[in-house]
């Protein structure tokens, strides 16, 4: 989620603006004022339920934004709400997703091996395989469509198991990856990344031959593969 640094325009555009005299604008309240009775009150009456997490979310967000001075309305704290699901988890406005922000709360349980969708898997070792033979090896952010895989991905898997989901598609790729990357160098020992890679060093490489090669090896991803 982008940080926002232009508070005033934040405020103004969805919560409400400062009155040059320093007064509330009609309908406003100043966000020391949000947990008086009064305005819980008109919370409630517009059909806010301020014990969700979804409304406690989306003034965690507001109130570290800005200062007790700033002034809100009910419509800004609605519309920021929208940006939050029932569990008061950040939804992605690109994807539609919701869960896949990295807080505090979940950095921890986000590092853990899982087992993810095969047809995912297989969308990674074909594209990473694609790209790099396009790239010669190269890491290319530009091109690269890896982000497309982990969002085909997510949307295969539980909420509560995407962040680890991603963990785990993470070591795969990395695999992968390190297979061409070795099967290049066979192929021709003064290959160097950035060079054309040699004439079928690839073929024959599949992705349960990389995994059976993990496992046997004794890789890091303990998970049946």
């Amino acid at each position: 989620m982008p940080k926002i640094t232009d508070y005033s325009v934040l405020f103004q555009s969805m919560f409400g603006t400062k009155n040059s005299k320093g007064t509330s604008p009609i309908g406003s309240f100043q966000l020391s004022q949000l947990n008086s009775g009064s305005v819980q009150a008109q919370l409630r009456a517009a059909g806010i339920d301020t014990n969700s997490r979804q409304y406690k979310a989306a003034i965690k967000q507001m109130t570290s934004n800005a200062n007790g001075a700033m002034y809100a309305n009910i419509q800004g704290i609605k519309n920021l709400m929208k940006s939050y699901d029932k569990d008061g988890d950040y939804i992605d406005p690109t994807t539609g997703l919701a869960g896949l922000l990295v807080t505090e709360e979940n950095a921890g349980s986000r590092k853990r091996i899982i087992s993810i969708p095969e047809g995912s898997k297989d969308e990674m070792f074909e594209l990473t395989k694609k790209e790099f033979l396009r790239e010669n090896g190269v890491l290319n952010g530009d091109t690269t469509k890896r982000s497309d895989v982990y969002t085909n991905m997510y949307r295969k898997v539980q909420k509560n198991d995407q962040l680890a989901a991603g963990y785990t598609m993470e070591q795969y790729e990395r695999a992968y990856r390190q297979a061409f990357l070795d099967a290049a160098r066979k192929a021709d020992p003064r290959w160097e990344i950035g060079r054309p890679v040699p004439s079928g060093a690839l073929d024959g490489i599949t992705r349960e031959s990389v995994e059976a090669d993990l496992k046997k090896s004794g890789g890091s991803l303990d998970v049946k593969i």
